[in-house]
């Protein structure tokens, strides 16, 4: 980890722990040493970041002056809020520790009025029955997702059918009872959603589909729509 590196990383943890927080507490999180934590304190006073504090009580980080604040209507703050505070319950842990420090830097942005208003939402996102947990590295899902590169792993299916799978991955959906992959599955040669929780043996095969992954998922969605349009008309 290079010092810049590490200088980010304090100031994140400064945000996303509780205050104050002991220099014990930056050393675990970084993997360095308690030296290593002061110096780099200083370092970070000495770039512009307020820090509160001294060693033996705790440091706050008070204002960070390479970021200048936000500004949101309070009913902004609460949609943001509930909208990180879901992720936390529905995602994969990878993504639910991003959310969690994506609403502290939003928190280290925002004047101190609307930084209390979103340590205290009024909102908030429970799941007494989540969906199931996920057998794959979604991190890695996501990542190939992104980068366009199609990707394999088993999958068996409500029937209980076991198959190899080989897809572009076009996107990832969060439901209320699973999480499914929509993707262009190349053994069926045509547009498959699969459950998180049913896959196994995650891959990645080096074969790229770029640039075809948005218009791919604008014409997976178009036609999840109009069946959903024709279910509901056949039921009204």
């Amino acid at each position: 980890m290079t010092r810049t590196h590490r200088l980010f990383q304090m100031m994140t943890t400064l945000r996303r722990l509780p205050a104050p927080v002991r220099a014990q507490q930056l050393a675990d999180e970084l993997a360095v040493s308690l030296r290593t934590v002061y110096r780099d304190i200083d370092a970070l006073r000495g770039l512009g970041a307020v820090i509160d504090g001294e060693a033996g009580f705790g440091y706050t980080l008070i204002e960070d002056a390479a970021l200048p604040p936000l500004g949101f209507q309070d009913d902004e703050l609460e949609a943001l809020v509930l909208g990180l505070r879901n992720v936390t319950v529905i995602g994969d842990p990878a993504l639910a520790a991003a959310a969690g420090t994506a609403l502290a830097k939003l928190t280290a942005r925002v004047p101190p009025r609307q930084g209390h208003r979103l340590q205290h939402a009024i909102l908030d996102a429970r799941r007494f029955d989540p969906p199931p947990p996920p057998r794959i590295d979604v991190a890695a899902l996501r990542a190939a997702t992104r980068e366009e590169e199609a990707v394999s792993f088993s999958y068996v299916d409500a029937k209980g059918a076991a198959t190899v799978r080989e897809v572009d991955p076009l996107g990832i959906v969060y439901m209320q009872e699973t999480s499914m992959l929509l993707s262009w599955c190349h053994l069926r040669r045509d547009f498959r959603a699969f459950r998180l929780d049913r896959m196994d043996d995650l891959a990645l095969t080096g074969k790229s589909f770029r640039p075809r992954r948005v218009p791919m998922l604008r014409d997976y969605t178009a036609r999840l729509r109009e069946q959903a349009r024709l279910r509901n008309a056949e039921h009204g």
